[in-house]
């Protein structure tokens, strides 16, 4: 049952599986009795068997080839875990070899050798998250006085280090164990953190960036409350209380909501967007004197030089993907006033300007634009912009079927095939006519003639509760 988090096994379910690692694993894997587990979750939903294959005999390798990719490796997930849990414990030991390198010099390899893999037979836990590879933590069996072959050498210094940051499992995790969300609700809670931009994934590790910092510090500075673990988890019991009957809905979300409302109004009221943002004066700019400093607004992070009073407006510049608020210097922000950038001009003399867009960074040479893909424009250099222009005008030429003398009638290239255009209505060109043989006459009447485009309206899908 996809919902459940329970750890129970039913008593046929663990017979089988028992008899299973006895007949594969032989009979010193099979603990004396069979292994039950409690729930370490709060308010954990256990009507329901734990996930399970409906019967270990099925082992994965023999029904590879009627899955998936995706369907084989949950499976085959499915099924290690619940063999792996009748199994009795790996055991390891811990050791720190000192090895002899050349004279005088010592070296030492600390992990751990297993002495009995136990479970570890059939699975390892964590050994798709590269920080918790226990692989990286083992060491061969070693005896003393044998030459061993050095790999590789690392003079490491080990300083404290802060707690790892969350991963999606360590996250759910953490959820669990405060008694917050549900099985059914995790993934939501994950996909919305990463839809609205408040953490990324970096190296599976979640990593907050600078509107989930200002979220969370105006959170919890203005709704202390409700970002509270205990108050979440308290609502999440209540809301349990309502399933099962023991609690009025209506009295419970009046208690909540009310208090809610107001509290929202009053922020509204008394709260400044200024206040809000928290920008942060990072020094003047050596050229205006004027200060300089780095804000959030509606489409992220920017610089800014120059307050809102001062008589010449102030100056923005978007902040660079890879840049944070947090840790923007003056010198780096006085260099994302740069742009836009001149780069000469081209044969005919018109100029070339490299600069950042709605739609990403580009290269404009008088009223065209070419996208730059990869080139970055702080340091695309006029010899590339005349290389990104040529092909940008080739490829427009290529586009350029036909035109007419004092008519705005024009035959294209486009994606799907050639089309006639005016300008503002695009008509596909019949696939038995010859761009080259049609008149003008043929195609102003092929505009004409043709239907108008419908408006479209967008629709806004029902939200399922």
């Amino acid at each position: 049952y996809m919902r459940t988090d329970s750890v129970n096994l039913a008593q046929e379910a663990l017979a089988e599986i028992r008899a299973l690692i006895l007949q594969r694993y032989g009979a010193h894997n099979v603990p004396a009795s069979p292994r039950l587990f409690k729930t370490k979750a709060k308010n954990a939903q256990e009507a329901h068997e734990a996930i399970r294959p409906t019967s270990v005999a099925v082992a994965p390798e023999t029904i590879r080839a009627h899955l998936n990719a995706d369907q084989y490796a949950l499976y085959e997930l499915i099924w290690k875990r619940t063999v792996a849990c009748q199994m009795i414990p790996a055991t390891l030991d811990t050791v720190a070899a000192d090895l002899a390198c050349g004279a005088g010099n010592s070296f030492r390899a600390t992990g751990s050798v297993v002495a009995d893999p136990g479970f570890m037979a059939v699975y390892r836990e964590g050994v798709d998250d590269q920080a918790d590879d226990i692989e990286g933590r083992m060491l061969p069996p070693l005896r003393t006085g044998e030459w061993v072959d050095l790999l590789a050498l690392r003079p490491e210094q080990h300083f404290t280090e802060p707690p790892p940051r969350f991963s999606e499992a360590s996250l759910v995790k953490t959820l669990e164990e405060y008694g917050i969300g549900r099985p059914s609700t995790y993934a939501a809670i994950i996909s919305t953190l990463l839809a609205r931009e408040y953490a990324v994934l970096d190296n599976r590790r979640f990593k907050p960036t600078d509107i989930g910092r200002i979220v969370n510090r105006f959170l919890t500075q203005h709704f202390t409350q409700y970002v509270d673990y205990d108050f979440t988890a308290r609502l999440e019991d209540n809301l349990d209380a309502v399933s099962r009957g023991e609690e009025d809905w209506l009295p419970l979300m009046r208690g909540f909501w009310d208090p809610f409302k107001q509290r929202v109004a009053e922020k509204t009221e008394n709260v400044s967007r200024q206040d809000v943002v928290q920008s942060r004066e990072l020094g003047n700019d050596p050229k205006t004197g004027k200060p300089v400093s780095v804000r959030m607004g509606r489409f992220g992070p920017y610089a800014q030089i120059g307050v809102k009073e001062d008589a010449d407006k102030p100056r923005f510049a978007s902040l660079r993907p890879e840049q944070r608020m947090n840790t923007l210097t003056l010198d780096e922000a006085l260099a994302l006033f740069q742009l836009p950038r001149d780069l000469g001009a081209t044969a005919d003399g018109e100029p070339i300007q490299a600069n950042i867009g709605r739609f990403g960074p580009y290269v404009r040479y008088g009223k065209s634009y070419v996208s730059l893909k990869q080139e970055d424009p702080y340091t695309v250099s006029r010899e590339r912009a005349l290389e990104l222009i040529a092909a940008h005008r080739q490829a427009v030429a290529n586009k350029v079927l036909r035109e007419f003398p004092d008519s705005s009638i024009r035959i294209l290239n486009g994606r799907f095939g050639p089309y006639i255009t005016d300008g503002k209505k695009n008509v596909r060109l019949p696939k038995d006519r010859d761009p080259a043989s049609l008149a003008l006459a043929e195609c102003e009447a092929l505009v004409r003639d043709a239907p108008d485009k419908k408006p479209t309206t967008r629709r806004r899908a029902a939200k399922s509760s």
